[in-house]
């Protein structure tokens, strides 16, 4: 007999081409709800075949808390646990006997799980961090126009498991309604760091170079915003849209101030490397470089990012060690390069170049 009634809900919009797995893995839950926002496709119809409770609405204008919210409304009142998962996302086998095994009777109860959001064609996990959207049912609700978040006024309780849940996203989706909602974010609420940091992020992206720096400070000079990883991950954004508008001392200003925020993390020690090595200072890019080497574990977080764990940090070591003369060192780290990237025809060539000059060290 099961210890407690789990719930999975989500919302939908033109989603067909996930329904069948997204169902297959969800399967293990006594009941599946589905808040259907406007699909255009066979999204509907497929999931009520495979038996999923499904309402559809319409929201506008558009916001994904109000689509959460809508879609937590769903689910029967005796329900235990409420699992909140995306139709591109997929839980290992074996997850429903794992939450019960942790279950607690209660509110306000969180669980927490990995979530490889991003991961290699061989489902080799790239980008993975702690998330935490299963929850006890009451006193619970989203809140945020985009990047939502599960709120509660209470206390809460969190529960760690080892359950592990999948990202294979649609790479063909646009996200351009997030910048307009990250706005809009900011707007409702201008003292949240959260959303400060993921506007100034998104105009990064967007090329607007001079907005995001704008915004990222702001974020720094938050009452709130006092997560070193994210502080840290503001300043190596605002050096690289000092990079981009060419204003060099600027961005290196930035990027030492990020090491300074948070030195157990890899991501600025690569890239300030990368900037020395395009201004030739080889030297400070070397010493840079074995300080990131030196720090093993990777944040939990979703600040961290695939490139500072990749061949990216051998390939930069290889042409530091080069051009200071450490032509044994620069071949050992090229090799590891292509260890783990062995289709870099770049690597290949880098040591072509490179295995003359050990020759000649050695004679």
């Amino acid at each position: 007999m099961s210890k407690c009634k789990v719930i999975v809900y989500a919302i939908s919009k033109n989603e067909e081409k996930f329904v069948n797995r997204w169902v297959d893995s969800m399967q293990e839950a006594d009941e599946i709800y589905v808040l259907d926002t406007g699909s255009t496709d066979d999204t509907v119809k497929l999931l009520r075949d495979r038996g999923v409770n499904v309402k559809t609405k319409i929201i506008s204008p558009w916001r994904f808390d109000i689509a959460r919210n809508e879609s937590l409304k769903m689910i029967s009142n005796d329900a235990d646990i409420c699992v909140c998962v995306d139709l591109d996302e997929v839980f290992e086998k074996g997850w429903r006997v794992k939450l019960e095994g942790k279950y607690i009777e209660g509110k306000n109860i969180r669980y927490r799980y990995d979530y490889n959001w991003k991961l290699d064609e061989n489902n080799k996990p790239l980008v993975s961090f702690r998330l935490d959207k299963i929850h006890s049912l009451k006193d619970y609700f989203w809140t945020h126009p985009v990047h939502e978040v599960l709120t509660t006024k209470n206390e809460e309780t969190y529960i760690e498991t080892d359950i592990v849940l999948n990202h294979y996203p649609d790479q063909n989706k646009s996200r351009s309604s997030y910048l307009p909602l990250l706005e809009l974010s900011v707007k409702e609420n201008p003292l949240d760091d959260r959303n400060l940091h993921y506007l100034g992020r998104e105009y990064m992206f967007y090329q607007m170079y001079d907005k995001s720096i704008e915004t990222l400070h702001q974020h720094l000079d938050c009452p709130n915003a006092t997560w070193k990883d994210e502080r840290c991950a503001s300043m190596r954004f605002m050096a690289r849209c000092y990079v981009n508008k060419k204003f060099i001392p600027e961005a290196i200003f930035w990027y030492q101030n990020a090491i300074l925020e948070a030195p157990y993390l890899r991501e600025s020690y690569l890239e300030l490397a990368s900037l020395d090595i395009s201004l030739n200072n080889y030297e400070d890019a070397y010493e840079l470089l074995n300080k990131a080497l030196k720090i093993k574990e990777k944040s939990n977080s979703y600040i961290n990012e695939e490139f500072a764990w990749n061949d990216y940090i051998y390939d930069l070591l290889s042409i530091a060690c080069f051009y200071t003369k450490r032509y044994e060192e620069a071949i050992n780290y090229v090799k590891e390069a292509i260890k783990i990237n062995p289709q870099n025809e770049r690597y290949q060539a880098n040591l072509k170049i490179m295995m003359p000059y050990l020759t000649t060290l050695r004679e």
